[in-house]
C-alpha cells in the first residue's frame, strides 16, 4: 500500500510554538509523501528541559490543526528505534540543537537531516524575553508607585 512512498518523521516539545517549528515542519513536508509529527509529552520534556508552558494535549492539538502532517502521534521517548521500525520511516528530521543525536537512526537505514533552526527564535528564549519583559515592567512600575508615609496614631495627636 505505501510501496515506493516516503514516510518522514519530525518531533519536538512545540511549545510556545512559532515560526521556526512551522518551518522545520514545512521542510519535513517537502521530503515526504506521508508526514508524521510526534510531539512530546510533558513527562518525556521534563526529563531534559523545565515542564512546557503550554501542556501536551493543547500541543498535540496545535500540531493536529495544521494542514502540513498526515499524523500526529504522542512521543514517549527519546530513543526513535522503535517508532522508525513500527512505522516504517525512512527519514527523521530534527533540529540541529540536537545535532549528531540521532545518528544511530542512520544504522536503522534512516537519513537523518539536522534541520538549520537558526539563531534566536526558541520556546526557550521566548520565555526568557517575556521573564525579562514583565521583570522590567515590575520595576518600572514600583519606581513610579509613590510612597505612602503612614503615620502612626500618636503622630496624628
Amino acid at each position: 500500500m505505501f510501496k515506493h512512498k516516503t514516510i518522514v518523521y519530525t518531533s519536538g516539545t512545540f511549545d510556545m510554538f512559532h515560526y521556526n517549528h512551522l518551518r522545520m515542519i514545512n521542510y519535513s513536508r517537502s521530503l515526504a509523501d506521508i508526514l508524521i509529527v510526534g510531539v512530546s509529552t510533558d513527562e518525556l520534556v521534563m526529563t531534559f528541559k523545565p515542564k512546557p508552558i503550554i501542556p501536551f494535549t493543547e500541543r498535540l492539538q496545535i500540531i493536529e490543526a495544521l494542514k502540513t502532517p498526515d499524523i500526529v502521534i504522542p512521543q514517549h521517548t527519546l530513543d526513535h528505534t522503535d517508532i522508525v521500525k513500527k512505522l516504517n520511516i525512512d527519514a527523521f528530521v530534527v533540529g540541529d540543537d540536537w545535532y549528531g543525536k540521532y545518528d544511530y537512526l542512520k544504522d536503522l537505514g534512516v537519513q537523518v537531516f539536522y534541520f538549520p533552526y537558526g539563531a534566536g527564535v526558541s520556546s526557550t528564549n521566548l520565555k526568557k524575553t517575556i521573564y525579562e519583559s514583565y521583570d522590567a515592567q515590575l520595576k518600572k512600575e514600583q519606581k513610579q508607585k509613590p510612597v505612602q508615609i503612614i503615620k502612626n496614631e500618636s503622630d496624628q495627636a
